[in-house]
């Protein structure tokens, strides 16, 4: 399975980088190719709304967003992994998430399975239910087939997420596909 990891942290030695690298190499272990884009150093312009795309593009904008609509049209799973900020997911990647609008079609028949990974420094029982309730809408919306979820609760540091039990998660999960 060819799998694009969306990677939603602006912080380059990040929670989430640790959930993605452990993400990662279970799934290469498990015969999948795993290629990374980090958004958050693509040059990727907020959607418009012009709707000039007719929802299956081109896109006005001339960006990085035409590479992150080949290389997910090619694939077989896509992965959410950010941040939680504010209770969603980190600017960078909402603005990749809405430039979807450009090749909704085309997506939307791909049928692609998708991951969500995210990290949190709070950990109340009710940390991701935003996060989680926009994810859901968007693999019932995209027709995803959602494998699953690693959300790491009181995860504010890279030291506090290694010693957590995410990252294994995150293998596991990896692996388990």
């Amino acid at each position: 399975m060819k799998i694009v990891v969306l990677m939603g942290s602006p912080n380059r030695n990040s929670s989430t980088g640790i959930l993605v690298e452990r993400f990662a190499k279970g799934a290469t272990e498990a015969g999948h190719t795993c290629e990374v884009l980090d958004v958050c150093r693509m040059d990727i312009r907020p959607c418009k709304g012009c709707v000039a795309c007719g929802y299956e593009g081109p896109c006005v904008q001339k960006d990085d967003v035409e590479q992150i609509r080949d290389k997910l049209l090619a694939s077989d799973m896509v992965v959410f992994a950010t941040p939680l900020y504010y209770y969603g997911m980190s600017a960078q990647l909402k603005t990749a998430v809405d430039r979807f609008c450009s090749y909704n079609t085309s997506l939307n028949r791909r049928h692609l399975k998708s991951v969500l990974l995210s990290v949190a420094w709070n950990a109340d029982d009710w940390t991701f239910e935003a996060l989680e309730a926009h994810y859901k809408t968007l693999v019932r919306y995209i027709n995803f087939e959602d494998k699953g979820m690693v959300l790491g609760y009181g995860c504010g540091s890279p030291a506090m997420t290694r010693r957590s039990e995410y990252p294994e998660q995150a293998y596991m999960l990896g692996k388990s596909l």
